[in-house]
């Protein structure tokens, strides 16, 4: 007879619950609603105590009773005798419970998946008060079954559910230990490196008892020897890290352990297709590799990581992969492995690089497509030339970074490639192909030239291009004559560039050598030199149906427009370039439109629309890790500020923006402290410029976003003035050009030579950031 009315036989809980407040809240909803509630998740991810915690929650809901049957230990063909058993049934079991509105916890069904589906499908069709809560890597698979993947904690700032464990269990095994400023980020960075998954979250407490937690962060390379010291009551497999993943790898196929342990080539995700190319073979065909994969995602050891370009993502837990390694360096598969995934990532940059050939005519959702997929494997491009690096290979490695060209220079991103890049040149193998080598070295220079290193980037072109015209390689002269225009401005070099971009019928160069004379028309203010490039980068990118290259091509009519003072055709550009790259992660030129469109809506006076563009481009920057766009958006935020009336912030801003670009303050930073001077006093902006000056790039962004303010008045400094800058006879060569005079005017006048007068003409520009007389001429009205 079943002897568990008004009975439950749920176990107390050793110590606190901490966290997964709104997961108890979900579950126990979906407990009134479905009558089988599978909690699936990795093993050490806290199935049990969820189970447990949820099981006493809904127990007052279950007057039958509630039984917990663990089934970890069980062996196959024992499952009904020892359920029955569990409940004091001698009888058929669906007879005994009948009608009663009971509970049965399930836990850890993994080693008899199929045999628990069985009895679940037939009490539950015989027994309608029966509600069944099951915990398993995998789903059970039944009629009418819920299934619930269990998250890891979180573990997303200091007061996360992942932190708070650790210190509840660290507590509890050193009662002094207590988070303090120097341990409070570190917890953070354990937790995050733990994947918030609560077994190894206990463990490391628990070891707290012997070691710092910086020993802890610092031994984690080795977790699974570090993360051995668990409770001698708790199951075996929850004893230490490895015995938890052990006891999961032991469960698998050999199929399934062989797809693991190759999926530990891929450094942080992969799609189908990658996977398919790099895991497939001996032992598991191509063919095969799908099956297999969802297996282990139902076995929740391989997570499902939303989508990418339209495909599944996949990625393993630290832990896992961690584990998966070790098996695969066991394998003596890693070196085949490794060369699988860079060829596999390399056809792919081939496949884009064809996508963008001469006469492709690609759309754009293609090209789209392979931008994203390309910037979510970053990481990926990434390992696999360090492992070129490491077996001194650098030939296939070479030939991905330079087909991927295109999205390395105009994306934008720190990938951290630079470096990589000059470990594969300066490996210096015979083989590789002199070509690909200059290709290589240029595109080094357009690396540098983009962090603002200008002569290693001149340094970098001109070997490039020495090589790629030794062998006659045209594509390469082209693209090297190209980024050497850019370096020099030297108008032969340019008109060499757009000679050598037409004849080789790549209509991609020549939008890039117009896009280079159009920029050099617009920095000496030949503004109708340059809305003609701009208008024909346009158009050939409209004929390419290139959404980045219009994107470009909109953002320099923009600034034409805003030049000629005609702000609403600048607007218009500029809305144009940001609907053209919503889909896409072009963040430099999706910084561009959006600072575009503050300094729109501030030449209009709409400072709370100026307000929300520049919010927007100083977090994109941020988080783009962009350090040089940051101080860029610095500068605009002082001048919106001071706008608003706000002076001191203003002076703040503007000083952490010359500082982090280590120049110094020229005409525009005037416009900020001139009415920060006559508002507050030139002792006041002197101590706010040096409070300014000494904020981290963090702390800058806090002070424009937050209202942040430094908290110690540092010794001050005053501002070097535009006026001081100027030597006397520039000064009164600035006071000729508001005049209207020529240089051949101005040699007159002060009777020196026309070139002696363009060299100060031009010093003046530099040293006050101008590009333009026009702009010389408005200073000097203003500052009078």
């Amino acid at each position: 007879m079943l002897r568990f009315a008004d009975f439950s036989d749920l176990p107390a809980e050793p110590n606190a619950f901490v966290g997964r407040e709104s997961d108890l809240d979900e579950l126990a909803h979906l407990m009134r609603v479905s009558r089988a509630v599978t909690l699936c998740g990795a093993g050490g991810i806290g199935k049990t105590r969820l189970a447990m915690r949820l099981a006493a929650r809904v127990g007052p809901d279950h007057p039958g009773g509630v039984w917990l049957i663990e089934l970890a230990d069980l062996e196959k063909g024992e499952l009904r005798g020892y359920v029955a058993a569990a409940l004091g049934i001698a009888g058929d079991l669906a007879e005994s419970i009948a009608g009663r509105r009971a509970l049965l916890v399930l836990d850890n069904c993994e080693p008899v998946i199929g045999e628990c589906a069985e009895l679940c499908r037939d009490l539950l069709c015989a027994c309608p008060g029966l509600t069944v809560l099951a915990t398993s890597r995998e789903p059970l698979r039944v009629p009418g079954e819920t299934v619930w993947r269990v998250p890891p904690l979180s573990v997303d700032g200091e007061d996360s559910e992942a932190v708070r464990l650790f210190v509840a269990r660290a507590t509890a095994a050193r009662p002094d230990f207590e988070l303090t400023d120097e341990s409070r980020p570190l917890v953070t960075e354990l937790c995050q490196a733990l994947d918030g998954l609560p077994l190894a979250i206990e463990l490391a407490a628990a070891m707290v008892r012997v070691l710092s937690v910086r020993q802890l962060v610092e031994r984690l390379d080795d977790r699974f020897r570090l993360l051995a010291g668990g409770a001698r009551t708790a199951p075996a497999r929850h004893r230490t890290l490895r015995a938890a993943v052990d006891w999961s790898y032991r469960l698998l196929s050999p199929q399934e352990r062989l797809l693991l342990r190759r999926t530990a080539a891929f450094r942080s995700s992969w799609t189908l297709d990658l996977a398919e190319a790099v895991c497939s073979g001996p032992g598991l065909p191509e063919e095969d590799v799908l099956l297999r994969l969802c297996d282990l995602v139902d076995k929740s050891l391989v997570a499902l990581d939303g989508e990418i370009a339209g495909q599944a993502r996949y990625r393993l837990l630290e832990t896992v992969r961690d584990y998966a390694l070790e098996q695969l360096a066991e394998s003596g598969e890693e070196t085949e492995l490794r060369r699988r995934h860079l060829t596999a990532l390399a056809a792919m940059a081939s496949g884009f690089k064809e996508t963008i050939a001469p006469g492709a005519r690609t759309s754009w959702p293609v090209i789209e497509r392979y931008v994203n997929l390309f910037d979510a494997l970053k990481v990926e491009v990434g390992s696999a030339c360090d492992w070129s690096i490491a077996i001194g290979l650098p030939e296939t490695a070479l030939s991905l970074l330079t087909d991927l060209r295109y999205l390395l220079v105009a994306s934008g991103r720190k990938l951290d490639l630079a470096e990589r890049l000059d470990r594969l040149l300066a490996l210096g193998v015979p083989q590789v192909r002199t070509a690909l080598r200059g290709q290589a070295t240029i595109l080094r220079g357009e690396l540098a030239l983009a962090a603002g290193d200008l002569e290693l980037a001149t340094w970098c072109t001109r070997a490039g291009l020495d090589l790629c015209r030794s062998v006659d390689d045209a594509y390469g002269e082209a693209v090297g004559t190209i980024v050497l225009a850019q370096l020099t401005g030297k108008l032969d070099t340019l008109a060499r560039a757009l000679e050598l971009a037409r004849s080789s019928g790549d209509l991609i160069l020549e939008s890039l050598a117009q896009g280079t004379r159009a920029q050099f028309g617009l920095h000496h203010g030949r503004l109708r030199e340059a809305q003609r490039g701009f208008e024909e980068v346009l158009a050939i990118n409209e004929g390419l149906d290139n959404h980045v290259g219009q994107s470009y091509a909109h953002i320099g009519l923009a600034q034409v427009a805003r030049r000629c003072g005609d702000l609403p055709t600048a607007k218009r550009h500029y809305e144009s370039g940001l609907s053209l790259l919503r889909h896409v992660d072009a963040r430099q030129q999706i910084v561009s439109c959006l600072a575009g469109l503050g300094k729109v809506a501030l030449d209009q006076g709409d400072l709370a629309e100026a307000r929300a563009r520049f919010t927007e481009a100083l977090v994109l920057s941020r988080d783009a890790g962009l350090r040089a766009g940051i101080a860029r958006r610095l500068e605009e935020w002082a001048i919106l500020v001071s706008a608003e009336g706000d002076h001191r912030r203003a002076v703040l801003l503007a000083a952490a923006s010359v500082a982090l670009r280590s120049r110094q303050p020229d005409a525009r930073t005037e416009d900020v402290l001139r009415p920060a001077r006559a508002g507050l006093g030139e002792a006041v902006v002197g101590m706010l410029w040096a409070e300014g000056a000494g904020m981290t790039a963090e702390q800058a962004v806090a002070c424009a976003l937050d209202g942040a303010l430094p908290e110690r008045p540092m010794e001050p400094v005053v501002p070097v003035s535009q006026d001081s800058r100027l030597t006397t006879r520039e000064r009164e060569i600035a006071e000729l050009i508001a005049r209207g005079l020529s240089n051949r005017a101005i040699a007159d006048e002060l009777v020196i030579s026309p070139a002696t007068a363009a060299r100060h003409v031009a010093n003046i520009l530099s040293k006050l950031g101008f590009s333009t007389r026009t702009q010389i001429a408005a200073w000097v009205i203003e500052s009078r």
